[in-house]
């Protein structure tokens, strides 16, 4: 007994430590301080000039990024194995739902469809889902995952975002709210 008295806040600690490492406690952790992202100040968007970005659609058409002039576009890049990816995903398809007859989505992974379609079954997504045939333009790499842009109608990019977020917040509806008018 004196020695848990003594080793209190050390055996605290380990249980936390060990709880955030623990994939579902991580992906629940990372949730809670997961905050919706920010609007680039408008004299900092930078302009997407080449967008002839050509996707594979795993579980939709193929798609081209010059197709969706004047529509406002959400691209996801994310893998099955990511644990911050999983954690914003469900904040994701909360706005998907809402959203995909008015904006354009690009969920785009480097995994196959098998591994994929797994991955929605068990979680309930349903996302159009793509692999990269040509590099994606400058101003839209990164080498993390996860990173999701928002671009307006022309092409420039309003929100960029590495890591977890709450994409289903008030703040990023009244943004795309904004640029789909």
């Amino acid at each position: 007994m004196n020695f848990i008295k003594k080793n209190y806040s050390n055996i605290l600690f380990v249980i936390i430590i060990g709880l955030m490492i623990y994939p579902p406690t991580k992906i629940y952790f990372i949730r809670l301080i997961s905050f919706s992202p920010s609007e680039i100040k408008a004299e900092n968007q930078q302009q997407i000039t080449d967008v002839d970005w050509q996707l594979k659609g795993l579980n939709t058409n193929n798609i081209n990024l010059q197709k969706t002039e004047n529509y406002v576009v959400f691209i996801s890049f994310w893998a099955t194995w990511c644990a911050p990816c999983i954690a914003e995903m469900p904040s994701m398809q909360l706005l998907y739902e809402d959203y995909k007859t008015k904006v354009t989505f690009l969920f785009v992974t480097n995994e196959d469809w098998q591994t994929v379609s797994k991955f929605y079954i068990k979680r309930g997504f349903d996302f159009p889902t793509y692999n990269q045939i040509t590099k994606a333009p400058n101003g839209l790499e990164s080498r993390a995952i996860p990173t999701t842009y928002i671009l307006d109608k022309n092409k420039k990019i309003v929100v960029s975002k590495s890591g977890a977020a709450d994409w289903n917040s008030s703040a990023t509806r009244k943004i795309l709210d904004d640029l789909i008018q």
